[in-house]
């Protein structure tokens, strides 16, 4: 199919007088992991919970799989995988056992159930573990089983909500690793997260801060139209030096990495260019600089600037 598999037009959800989210227009193409990045708080959650016809926009409208989000919210949910940041498998069942409840919850025939559960154990390195109890795996394991439930259907779409929050690095990178290889077998990936390198992964990201899209594209256009330059630098004092970087207006942010500082231009302006020329009428000698390439996270956080630069030194 060529069509979107998600279609958002302008949704809107109060609660109260609360906006949790406003406007937000998107879609999601075949095979694309698609991100949608924000801090927390920032309506990401309640964004996939009204495309997956869990909530009901305020306004607005959408298509997922295509059923309308409003009038067929049923069928979206037979028709879609999803996993959320809670773990939400019974712990008391054994990993098998799981992936059986999961089976029948998603309308699976008795015949095509032991071929897809013992799949579903391979492809996430389970058949090792499919006797055991869930509730005594580790973060990662859960992780695993949690995503062999949500595609035991083989669901043309996947929502992922926060689906690394608290899981160790290794595990972080073999999930993904599994989403690409999913994604590259046709299935769309929908992923909420707040890790910056995570958002480095997708196809294609929007960014939510506020209830509010400020832009959406793939990482390196979103990166480039923000128009920053990056230099690491090593310095004597790098506490001293950071104050009077971060008070050149051509300066978006400096940042302490150990002994390096980060300091991103804003507005085209030559990062090493600038450092130069603030710190040269000082005793401050640089020791070294390298100029680096802008990323996901200087991108997100002049955005969050330029939209609340309280709520900016707050995530800082």
């Amino acid at each position: 199919m060529t069509e979107p598999v998600v279609v958002a037009s302008a949704l809107e959800r109060r609660f109260g007088e609360l906006i949790a989210v406003r406007d937000v227009t998107f879609s999601v193409e075949p095979g694309e992991i698609f991100g949608v990045l924000g801090p927390n708080g920032a309506g990401k959650s309640t964004t996939i919970r009204m495309l997956c016809g869990i909530l009901q926009p305020s306004s607005g409208s959408g298509l997922v799989v295509g059923f309308d989000i409003v009038r067929e919210p049923e069928r979206i949910k037979q028709s879609i995988g999803y996993m959320t940041q809670r773990f939400s498998l019974y712990e008391d069942l054994t990993v098998e056992e799981n992936l059986e409840f999961y089976a029948g919850v998603y309308g699976l025939s008795r015949s095509a159930r032991r071929p897809r559960i013992a799949r579903a154990l391979a492809e996430n390195g389970l058949v090792e573990r499919r006797r055991q109890l869930t509730g005594t795996l580790s973060g990662g394991f859960k992780q695993r089983v949690a995503l062999a439930s949500a595609t035991l259907h083989e669901p043309r779409l996947l929502f992922l909500d926060e689906p690394t929050a608290g899981v160790d690095p290794v595990s972080r990178r073999q999930f993904w690793e599994r989403i690409h290889g999913l994604a590259s077998a046709g299935t769309s990936v929908l992923v909420t997260t707040h890790y910056m390198d995570e958002a480095e992964r997708c196809h294609r990201l929007a960014f939510i801060f506020g209830g509010r899209l400020l832009d959406t594209g793939t990482p390196q256009a979103i990166v480039e139209r923000r128009q920053l330059d990056v230099v690491e630098l090593v310095v004597d004092d790098a506490t001293l030096a950071a104050r009077l970087l971060a008070a050149d207006t051509r300066v978006e942010d400096v940042s302490h990495f150990g002994h390096l500082l980060r300091v991103c231009a804003k507005g085209g302006a030559d990062a090493q260019r600038v450092a130069h020329e603030v710190l040269e009428t000082t005793s401050i000698e640089i020791r070294a600089s390298s100029r680096v390439r802008a990323n996901v996270e200087d991108a997100f956080m002049a955005m969050v600037r330029a939209e609340s630069p309280g709520h900016a030194r707050e995530l800082e």
